[in-house]
């Protein structure tokens, strides 16, 4: 099999300009339904999550301390710490629990 790298790549160029420049000329006027803006408005969060959650169940040598890490961080981001306090104390639920088991 004869692969053509300049192809793959000329061809992932293309979708994505299209799919950067597509929504710029076919909207052009402002969205007003309320579902679509909710709609746009939580993709970014939503990506990150996807994009995050994954890596964070794989990060460590057994899920569950992954899970209890990821509840604490949670916790505590809930509760209002801050971002240093919520990554610190994750990381030390982790470590204790990977040195019990």
């Amino acid at each position: 099999m004869n692969h053509n790298v300049y192809l793959y790549i000329l061809v992932m160029a293309v979708v994505t300009y299209l799919i950067r420049v597509l929504p710029l000329t076919l909207i052009r006027k402002q969205i007003k339904n309320i579902t679509i803006r909710s709609f746009l408005y939580y993709v970014p969060y939503v990506t990150l999550a996807v994009m995050t959650f994954p890596a964070i169940l794989s990060a460590t040598a057994s899920i569950w301390s992954a899970l209890v890490g990821f509840v604490a961080a949670i916790v505590l981001a809930y509760r209002g710490a801050s971002l240093f306090r919520v990554s610190i104390d994750a990381c030390l639920m982790v470590f204790f629990i990977e040195l019990f088991l």
